[in-house]
């Protein structure tokens, strides 16, 4: 690698600490470089909080170097008033003379701006370094500004013979039946704490109960949705009032601690649950089943990325997992059992 890249890749590597922290906001790590020497460093941590350069510039101890230092950072500086000042007139201020940039910021209020600001005040200003990782790191943040959607995954579990559940939906007494081992059940939680919100529909709330919470790693806990086209349960775990849940539905649905309602049309739920989720700065969602809502999603085509976990189980029969005709991008291994990761386009 060459001086800038390295330096980059410890900003890349700064700012994806945060991740499942920073929503709607963008993750973003910074790096201050006088004469060869890191002497400052830091990252968005938390979203409403300083955003990586200034806490990459308060880190510096001897603050008469920024004036002959470079900054590295992962995105175009902010150059609006949001939650905190814009950086980029930080950074003028502090006159550090050169910025080298990962990728130029997409949203809106941005788009160019800060750059631009920075050259109008004399800063040397280098883009593009690094700037294909720092899009992928950040590919819930581009992909909300650039196609006015959340990032969407799809998420299921499998047999190695292709089946969801034993169970064909109808049966009576159903059972659970777990497909995957204890890592990947982990895996999953983490999962969930990377993203804003997480899916499940109404079948699958009403046949599992599921608590679609981060309770297995250290984690921020996603907000709960659903569609609902009729009353169910009010007992369920859904709408226990422990995290925030949204119900988007096309029915009457009474009021319950810490529940959302927002009001959909029957024929055209999913478009009108992104839009209002886009609306309401939901960066991401992870959708967790059941088998209907998942082929809803693929046949519409409406998803960013794929993440098939097949166990080592045969059922023989019951509920057929959605059919995927792609190739996965690539495989991860846990003991016997893997995932299967697909990306769209």
């Amino acid at each position: 690698m060459q001086e800038d890249e390295l330096y980059m890749q410890r900003a890349l590597q700064l700012a994806e600490t945060a991740i499942g922290y920073t929503s709607p906001n963008p993750m973003v790590g910074c790096v201050i470089v006088h004469q060869g020497k890191i002497i400052g460093e830091g990252f968005h941590r938390c979203y409403g909080q300083a955003h990586a350069e200034i806490n990459a510039m308060e880190s510096v101890k001897d603050k008469s170097l920024l004036s002959q230092s470079t900054m590295y950072v992962t995105l175009e500086p902010c150059s609006h008033y949001g939650k905190t000042p814009p950086c980029a007139d930080a950074i003028i201020n502090a006159h550090i003379p050169k910025v080298v940039i990962a990728a130029k910021d997409t949203n809106a209020k941005v788009s160019g701006q800060g750059i631009s600001r920075l050259i109008q005040a004399g800063t040397e200003v280098k883009l593009g370094i690094l700037e294909r990782q720092a899009q992928w790191m950040n590919r819930r943040f581009f992909t909300f500004h650039n196609r006015q959607r959340p990032y969407i995954i799809l998420k299921w579990a499998q047999t190695a013979d292709g089946y969801m559940d034993i169970n064909t939906p109808g049966t009576i007494n159903r059972q659970s039946y777990w497909i995957t081992n204890n890592a990947l059940r982990y895996k999953v939680h983490s999962w969930r704490a990377e993203e804003s919100a997480i899916f499940c529909g109404a079948n699958t709330l009403k046949n599992d109960n599921p608590r679609l919470n981060v309770r297995y790693v250290h984690g921020k806990q996603p907000i709960r949705i659903s569609y609902l086209h009729e009353a169910i349960d009010p007992e369920l775990h859904f709408f226990d009032g422990s995290q925030p849940s949204w119900v988007f539905t096309s029915a009457p649905c009474k009021n319950m601690p810490n529940v959302i309602t927002y009001t959909v049309n029957p024929c055209s739920w999913i478009m009108d649950m992104l839009g209002i989720l886009h609306q309401q700065s939901v960066l991401s969602i992870i959708i967790e089943g059941g088998a209907s809502v998942l082929s809803a999603f693929l046949q519409a085509g409406l998803w960013d990325e794929i993440r098939v976990l097949t166990g080592d189980k045969y059922f023989g029969k019951g509920l057929a997992a959605p059919a995927i005709s792609l190739l996965p991008h690539h495989e991860e291994w846990a003991d016997k059992d893997k995932i299967l990761y697909y990306y769209h386009g």
